[in-house]
């Protein structure tokens, strides 16, 4: 089976959501050939019809991504987080379009590598407003200071980067008390997107999942 493990949206406490991979259906941008280091450029294997695939488990059909596809994936994710870490901030994958998009603070090299990781595959490339090696200093930056955050009445449930290179998604159930005090702490031109997420709950054991999940 060939789905395209997808890594966690959020995370709790301690990990970072880093290269990260976002399965989607299908993306609204329109296809741009134009290389280029600013702005949306796709490699050439846009250029050449592609189907997407399916499989069917459990009497349902899912789609599946291709193995070319997977590969290249792999080979921009892994280069992108060893390689590019100040520019790579993640990836999606539009199944339904068969193609990859990158995210990445614009960078000439990093541009050039994803041109022959992707061989004969389509991805898009997007800017980000910040790549890995930033948004791992903000999360830690968070990280660190956890404990001052619970002692003034502020929880924080999840901290992830955004595989978009938005920013910093901080999860608490105390979001207007987070709204207002995280910016007076980190400065108004922090990359932190404060958003609602419960107190974490360890989960419940559920046994063996007969039929794989999508993504598993």
């Amino acid at each position: 089976m060939r789905f395209f493990r997808c890594l966690p949206s959020r995370c709790r406490l301690g990990c970072l959501a880093l290269g990260m991979v976002l399965v989607t259906g299908s993306c609204g941008e329109p296809e741009v050939t134009v290389p280029g280091i600013i702005g949306g450029w796709t490699t050439a294997g846009c250029e050449f019809s592609r189907t997407p695939e399916t499989e069917v488990i459990g009497g349902r059909t899912w789609p599946v991504t291709p193995t070319a596809l997977e590969a290249a994936i792999g080979r921009i994710d892994k280069g992108g987080r060893t390689e590019h870490p100040a520019s790579y901030a993640g990836i999606e994958v539009d199944q339904q379009r068969v193609r990859a998009v990158v995210f990445r603070v614009p960078s000439a090299p990093f541009d050039e590598f994803i041109r022959n990781a992707a061989q004969d595959t389509c991805v898009f490339v997007r800017d980000a407003p910040y790549g890995l090696t930033e948004l791992t200093g903000w999360h830690d930056r968070v990280l660190a200071d956890l404990a001052a955050w619970k002692a003034r009445g502020v929880l924080i449930a999840t901290i992830s980067a955004r595989h978009d290179g938005a920013g910093v998604e901080i999860g608490t159930p105390d979001v207007d008390r987070a709204r207002d005090a995280l910016p007076r702490q980190y400065g108004r031109r922090a990359p932190l997107i404060v958003i609602e997420e419960g107190p974490v709950h360890p989960l419940p054991g559920t046994g063996i999942p007969t039929v794989p999940p999508p993504g598993g």
